[in-house]
């Protein structure tokens, strides 16, 4: 089990946070795809035991290295991920888009539009052969709408060309931090090692 402390981060300290941001944001990507490939090329593990996973932001990070590096990963599990990122930054209705200005900039300049665009999950889905991939939203989500990764989801399985698993579960009484019932949270978990131990191939 690996933590990868990338840029946007603070965990090495505020000019490290200050690189993944705004016009930097790339470097996150660029920083996770080297931390999965410095494992590989170490010998912690290789490609076909590689799962990588984040959710929300990091859900975001999993999209956009999805596109970049499609073939890092064996398995890929993006929790309730923002992914659609220009559209949802360009919608002030919703209740986060307007104080992430200050982590993303504001897609009404050009300029962080275009950086948007460049980066976006949703907006950079190609014909790919992309890994297994395990995406989930929660329906009474207000920070992360169900739609977003919905509509992600349907564009990566129309353009796709592999045959791996592509499967999209919404936990139909969660928001943004999964389900809140006393085991509700632990079934949820419970269904994403399934996912991973079956895509891995590992059996009792």
């Amino acid at each position: 089990f690996a933590i990868a402390h990338i840029r946007g981060g603070q965990e090495m300290g505020r000019q490290w946070y200050e690189q993944g941001k705004y016009l930097h944001k790339k470097n996150t990507f660029t920083d996770f795809i080297a931390c999965g490939r410095h494992l590989i090329a170490e010998g912690y593990t290789r490609r076909e035991k590689l799962v990588i996973s984040g959710r929300s932001a990091g859900g975001l990070l999993m999209g956009a290295v999805l596109n970049m590096a499609p073939d890092l990963a064996d398995t890929a599990v993006a929790g309730v991920p923002f992914v659609d990122v220009v559209t949802t930054m360009l919608d002030e209705t919703i209740p986060l888009t307007v104080p992430e200005f200050e982590e993303w900039g504001n897609p009404k300049n050009k300029e962080y539009y275009d950086y948007m665009l460049s980066y976006s999950p949703y907006d950079n889905v190609e014909a790919n052969a992309y890994p297994n991939i395990l995406v989930t939203a929660g329906l009474n989500d207000p920070r992360v709408a169900y739609w977003e990764p919905a509509k992600w989801v349907t564009k990566l399985r129309t353009l796709k060309t592999d045959d791996n698993h592509l499967f999209f579960k919404i936990f139909m009484g969660a928001g943004h931090f999964s389900s809140s019932g006393r085991y509700d949270h632990l079934k949820d978990t419970a269904f994403e090692y399934a996912f991973i131990l079956d895509t891995l191939k590992i059996t009792a």
